[in-house]
């Protein structure tokens, strides 16, 4: 019988040191300043503060009741478009009205890959909660259809399937590009299609595992269809597994189509995710997710421009020439004084994903010039910051003043809550009071996508919010 007492003991050790190790994990270091103070071209940039465990402080994903969608900004409307999603990561607007969703979740960890240690399975752990990582990934890119116009997608079939952790796509006269993550194919497509009816075709390789830390890869085309630029994200939160292992990542590639020869078009950008291009101009510009663990305060996710051959500073420095002693390997080539700085700061660790620019007035005279951010959210701070959808507005071809949120939380003390106003238990957008969790615009679980209050199609921009 001492055998069966043994594992039972073992068991229990474990459960207990689980508990613990997430009870450690989740010992947070609170914002010393709001999270405004690290937003606008002049954010503020506090000294590191680091610790063994960093903070962790997720929203738990759950799905939407019937009826509850997030708080629009004054004068607009949210509404369901689709429901029952597996993990929607990227749209794209067809010209026909058609709606492309990538469904797609990480891919699994290759042979070699480092575990990560107690670290490593603490993020696992997060991740879960968060809703990711909890089933395979669905693989697929579905075709929503509102052939009515009532702002409700009434047919959905599956376009492709079988693809490998899909993200980005991009349609270029006849051919459709999705970015998987390991490399870039295209199909034979035209809109009114419902399903693909050749196999893929593979236009190159692209940075994959056995690591593939940030595995999402976006695609967009030139304004003439005849390059593509690929957003790369990097393999480390800054770069602890060494600088052989991010080659061509972190980085913006430019490839061309016909050849599949790709070049560094931007590099230093910890991770890039949405592109758009500026209306009336070739300028490019990105959205980037910057680095974790040195406290709430610190570093804020940011906007800019897409300077060919610029370098933005990941690993070794941040927000400009502010040096990160973390890296695993240093500065050999002394960039310091290369570092541009980029545009505008998006608050520390909003997980800043969607970008798209305004079209116009279409959603009022307040949203007619600047660009739209889906902000997925935090982990690493306290309390938690993103979890909307906000709008920078821009004068002169760049951006200027404060951004604007176009989704807001619920007020806590409504329907039913008995805390106290002011006191913000989830800090996302919005809250369901009573309840006490935070319904992230991820949408984990019953995923659904959104529509504007013209009924179009909710793109790109919150899309990094879904």
């Amino acid at each position: 019988m001492k055998r069966p007492v043994l594992l039972a003991s073992a068991a229990v050790a474990l459960v207990a040191a689980g508990v613990g190790g997430w009870a450690l994990a989740t010992r947070n270091q609170p914002a010393e300043l709001p999270v405004t103070a690290g937003m606008g071209p002049t954010p503020q940039i506090p000294a590191p503060r680091s610790s063994l465990i960093p903070t962790v402080n997720v929203a738990k994903a759950v799905g939407w009741k019937s009826g509850e969608a997030p708080t629009p900004a004054a004068g607009l409307k949210v509404a369901a478009f689709a429901q029952g999603l597996e993990h929607p990561r990227w749209l794209l607007a067809l010209p026909n009205g058609d709606v492309l969703v990538a469904e797609s979740d990480a891919p699994p960890k290759g042979e070699g890959a480092p575990s990560g240690g107690i670290r490593g399975w603490i993020q696992g752990l997060i991740m879960q909660r968060a809703g990711a990582r909890r089933a395979p990934s669905a693989n697929r890119i579905t075709l929503l259809r509102d052939a009515n116009g009532d702002g409700v997608a009434e047919t959905r079939t599956i376009l492709v399937g079988n693809l490998f952790s899909p993200f980005g796509m991009a349609l270029v006269g006849d051919r459709l590009y999705v970015a998987d993550a390991d490399k870039l194919i295209a199909f034979p497509f035209r809109p009114g299609q419902t399903q693909m009816t050749a196999p893929p075709v593979k236009v190159a390789d692209l940075p994959g595992g056995p690591i593939n830390h940030h595995w999402t890869k976006n695609v967009i085309a030139s304004r003439d269809g005849t390059k593509l630029y690929v957003t790369v994200g990097s393999n480390s939160n800054v770069g602890e597994h060494g600088m052989a292992v991010e080659k061509d990542r972190a980085a913006i590639l430019e490839i061309d189509p016909r050849t599949g020869e790709k070049r560094i078009y931007a590099y230093g950008l910890r991770n890039p995710n949405g592109m758009a291009w500026q209306p009336g101009s070739d300028q490019l510009w990105t959205v980037v997710n910057e680095r974790d663990e040195i406290g709430s305060d610190i570093v804020p996710d940011y906007l800019t421009r897409v300077q060919f051959g610029g370098f933005y500073g990941w690993p070794w420095y941040y927000w400009g020439p502010t040096l990160d002693p973390r890296p695993k390997e240093p500065d050999s080539e002394d960039r310091a004084g290369y570092v541009i700085r980029p545009d505008y700061a998006l608050g520390p660790h909003t997980a800043s994903l969607g970008l798209a620019f305004a079209d116009g007035a279409k959603l009022g005279p307040r949203f007619a010039s600047g660009a739209f951010i889906g902000q997925h959210g935090s982990w690493n701070r306290k309390p938690k910051s993103g979890y909307k959808v906000i709008f920078v507005p821009f004068a002169g071809g760049k951006p200027a003043g404060a951004a604007r949120r176009c989704a807001r939380r619920l007020p806590e003390r409504t329907r039913g809550s008995t805390r106290a106003p002011g006191r913000r238990r989830c800090g996302p957008d919005w809250c369901v009071a009573g309840r006490r969790r935070c319904r992230k615009q991820r949408l984990a679980g019953r995923g659904r996508l959104l529509t504007r209050p013209d009924m179009s199609i909710v793109t790109p921009p919150f899309a990094g919010a879904l």
